[in-house]
């Protein structure tokens, strides 16, 4: 299929999709609405094409006309309009992938076979590879479940709709039903009446998980077994290459709402959930099962499996056995039923099912064997009895709280508060080599040190239930060796670690996420597996240590260039310092969905990696919109899975080795020294001034986010006002709502002109064309910078800024100019995403609706900042124009 045929299809389901809105509006509402939200649009359109100042004041001047409940109206139309172009181009999103070849599984083991591996040594490295996407609860999805769950259903006839054996009749009922859908968004209220609680975002990633492990997942890794199976590697049934985490209601770092009660129900929800897709695996495969012993004897074992039950298909009879055995488990874990026909962990269960798939392999089953079979059996190891590994995440600060509480009942001197981190590790190291409590039965906690140390005994509990559901326990804002050790002697009073005992039952993740911490990541790895306990733990834990890499706030605080090439040459300096110790390392990268945080393709993100550093292992946060723009359209999330998956292999086997010399290396290193130190500079000019800060505020809907109610957590750390207080999620959200989106891009012109000012200009053209991080690092900021759009932002600072403050947008607007020529230059192009139709096209298709939301906004903000904050319905409308622009732009934080 050519591309325009592809983007003939797209368009004709876009008009299909607006006119059915138009159609829904005017029914419900008035053609009055839909007149004037085409008149704005057409006004918008000509003010953007033309940027005179005119032009925008007839927009002003109509729109501050409007009374709040008209003004809402329009913008929950507009909303509406960006969600149903965004599903239509998520529908035809994978024909347009389909144009570019290289990324696939296929084309993966094209490459491997091409490479002429070894096939014992690519049976080891396939052994090793995980890729382990991280659900977040992360504030940054705009739109309600209620809102995505009918976005799917139109996805869903989409796809209907572009089947090529579709009769009229078909395509008929297709619209009667899409028409059906739209009436039912339109009169859905997208705004949360409240912040949502843990448990309820808890429900939002199972929408999404249980498809997954369910449909998905199962999928993929049977397409991979098949591949492998081309090139001699045979693929257990057992083997998990993907495995899904989570973060929800286990993160609890600055979300006082995450509290023990709440982890223990995600947990339960997630193991109801898990039974649920076993059961319903189980149920379906006994279906299927209707081999005779009359025309095939099955084995011993499977005989054995049946309890004695006379049938002549005594595949079905085994599995209704092994039906028994997970109800009574159910009973188990959820009810705290004791059976003896439970499970212990769900290995048994893959054990009985491995006792069918040897039968059929012997009596002449093995298509259903390796078909089937194998793929519930991946179900089944991939599941466990708990859907997702849950991280648990705290704030460093608090175990240092708890353990000052705790070295004072027992009379520590000198006081643990007052020790220097040196100090406080070599107390800790002590305390880790010799088995003394510091709680006993009797001791009272309250505050911080009761919440903290409740949480370790909680992960006990659920490793009790279930060995699996927990595995890494995240210390964020680790700056130092005594902030991941002050974790480990709190889990070992729960229970958790004992060294002399040789027990570990969690592994402990330092998170790197500020500038500082990323420069001495190597430093820091070094001491931690100097420490003796430390590394007694690790080898309990099979030689294995995660680092958890922190995108957002090294952006924040360090601008974009100097936190992307502190993640290059801290996971460089990680897996060497990891390899002298004897130690693999497995990467946690900490992404989100915007650029400014981390975002871009996952694909290119990981094969972009420093090579050595995908050994197969990978772990990476799935955030916010990222999360439903990714995997909403269940053919999408298997697309884009593959692509994980693909990368991941790719890396660990073809990216062992730096493929350019030492010599080669070094030079590009000098080059990205000079870019970042003064990228550096020119965002801490920028941000540094104490008075930026209130012009982040007046400039952008910052201090109106908190209303949206995206999430349960706090927007800020502390009650600070500082640019350190204010998190990562509405720091970016602000810029992106202003179009200024100062964190994915500033910065990086002044590091571009100063390396050309030293010289250089050839190493930097070299550069770009043979090196995969550079060249991803300024394909995503050309992404960004095509999303910016200036003559928008001006519109807010002219109109909301202070005029003391409006010297701020001088320098962003000096800076983009100065990023824009210069990334073509280096690049080659004539103008942004010149090489990217299809970004473009998204892009345009959007121009004219989006800049008549931003006018909205723009004179709804005039209004409630002057005075009339206190109408409902005025805010009402300016939080729709919120929810409306993260929807034309995909990205909201």
């Amino acid at each position: 299929m050519t591309a325009s045929t592809e983007d003939t299809r797209l368009d004709a389901d876009v008009q299909l999709l607006t006119r059915l809105l138009y159609e829904t509006v005017e029914r419900h509402d008035s053609a009055e609405v839909v007149t004037q939200m085409q008149d704005v649009e057409r006004w918008a359109s000509a003010a953007h094409a033309s940027g005179s100042a005119s032009d925008d004041e007839r927009i002003t001047q109509a729109l501050s006309a409007l009374d709040p409940d008209r003004s809402a109206k329009l913008a929950r139309a507009f909303t509406v309009y960006f969600h149903l172009v965004n599903v239509a181009e998520q529908v035809h999103r994978l024909d347009e992938s389909a144009l570019h070849d290289g990324a696939s599984l296929a084309d993966t083991m094209d490459a491997v076979r091409a490479a002429g591996l070894d096939t014992a040594d690519l049976s080891r490295t396939v052994g090793q590879v995980e890729v382990r996407p991280v659900f977040t609860a992360h504030p940054t999805e705009a739109s309600r479940r209620s809102v995505l769950t009918k976005i799917r259903q139109v996805a869903d006839l989409l796809e209907e709709g572009a089947d090529p054996r579709a009769q009229p009749a078909d395509r008929a009922r297709i619209e009667r039903r899409l028409a059906e859908v739209i009436e039912r968004l339109w009169q859905t209220d997208e705004l949360r009446v409240d912040r949502p609680r843990v448990i309820e975002e808890a429900r939002s990633a199972l929408f999404y998980l249980e498809e997954l492990a369910d449909q998905v997942l199962p999928e993929v890794v049977d397409e991979m077994a098949a591949g492998l199976g081309a090139l001699g590697v045979d693929l257990s049934p057992t083997a998990v290459p993907v495995r899904l985490g989570s973060w929800v209601g286990g993160d609890r770092d600055g979300n006082p709402l995450v509290t023990p009660a709440v982890t223990e129900e995600v947990l339960l929800q997630q193991t109801r959930t898990a039974l649920r897709v076993l059961e319903r695996n189980l149920q379906a495969l006994q279906v299927e099962m209707s081999e005779s012993s009359r025309v095939v004897p099955p084995s011993d074992e499977v005989l054995a499996q049946t309890e004695g039950a006379q049938t002549e298909e005594p595949y079905r009879a085994a599995l209704q056995t092994m039906l028994d055995r997970l109800a009574a488990t159910s009973g188990r874990l959820l009810e705290g039923q004791h059976s003896e026909r439970s499970y212990a962990d769900a290995d048994e269960l893959v054990a009985d099912l491995a006792t069918i798939h040897r039968s059929l392999l012997d009596h002449r089953g093995e298509l259903t064997a390796r078909g089937p079979v194998a793929r519930v059996m991946r179900t089944v190891a991939l599941v466990g009895f708990h859907l997702a590994v849950l991280d648990i995440r705290e704030h460093a600060a608090h175990h240092h709280t708890t353990l000052a509480r705790l070295y004072d009942l027992v009379g520590q001197e000198p006081a643990y508060a007052t020790l220097s981190p040196p100090e406080r590790t070599a107390l800790l190291a002590r305390e880790l080599a010799e088995p003394r409590p510091l709680l006993s039965p009797t001791t009272r906690l309250d505050g911080v040190p009761e919440r903290t140390m409740e949480t370790f005994h909680t992960v006990r509990r659920a490793l009790d239930r279930d060995a699996g559901a927990i595995e890494s326990y995240i210390v964020s804002m680790s700056e130092d060796v005594d902030d991941v050790l002050a974790a480990v002697v709190l889990a070992r009073q729960a229970g958790l670690v004992d060294l002399t005992a040789g027990v570990a039952r969690i592994g402990f993740v330092p998170l790197l996420e500020t500038p500082s911490s990323l420069a001495i990541a190597g430093d820091f790895l070094d001491r931690l597996l100097s420490c003796a306990p430390y590394r007694e733990l690790v080898r309990l834990r099979g030689d294995s240590q995660e680092v958890m890499l922190g995108y957002s706030d090294s952006s924040k605080l360090g601008g974009i260039t100097v936190s992307r090439w502190g993640l290059h040459r801290a996971q460089r300096e990680l897996v060497e310092v990891a390899r002298t110790h004897g130690v693999s390392v497995v990467m946690f990268h900490g992404r989100g969905g915007s650029v400014g945080r981390g975002g871009g393709p996952t694909h290119e993100a990981i094969v972009a990696q420093p090579a050595g550093t995908v050994s197969g292992r990978i772990k990476f946060t799935e955030q916010g919109e990222v999360i439903s723009d990714k995997y909403l359209v269940r053919s999408l999330a298997h697309h884009n899975m593959e692509l994980s998956l693909a990368a991941t292999l790719r890396a660990a086997t073809l990216r062992r080795e730096a493929q350019n010399t030492i010599e080669v290396r070094r030079r590009w290193d000098s080059l990205m020294d000079v870019i970042s130190e003064a990228s550096h500079a020119a965002y801490l000019d920028l941000v540094g001034d104490e008075a930026f800060p209130e012009y982040f505020r007046q400039s952008t809907p910052v201090d109106e986010l908190a209303d949206l109610n995206l999430g349960s957590r706090p927007a800020r750390r502390g009650g600070g006002g500082r640019l350190e207080d204010l998190r990562a999620i509405p720091w970016v959200f602000g810029w992106t709502q202003s179009r200024q989106l100062i964190p994915g891009w500033f910065g990086v012109g002044s590091g571009l002109a100063a390396a050309i000012d030293a010289g250089y200009s050839d190493q930097l053209e070299e550069a770009v064309r043979r090196w995969r991080f550079l060249r991803m690092f300024l394909s995503n900021v050309e992404m960004t910078l095509s999303k910016t759009d200036l003559a928008i932002s001006r519109r807010y600072v002219e109109q909301l800024v202070d005029p003391s403050l409006q010297r701020f947008f001088g320098a962003v607007t000096d800076e983009h100019a100065r990023t824009v020529q210069h990334l073509l230059a280096v690049t080659g192009k004539d103008a942004l995403l010149s090489d990217e139709p299809v970004l473009r096209r998204t892009f345009a298709v959007r121009h004219g609706r989006l800049h008549a939301v931003h006018e909205l906004q723009i004179a709804l903000l005039q209004r409630t900042r002057s005075g009339q904050a206190a109408d409902p319905e005025l805010r009402r409308a300016l939080l729709l124009t919120m929810n409306g622009i993260a929807a034309g732009l995909r990205n909201t934080g």
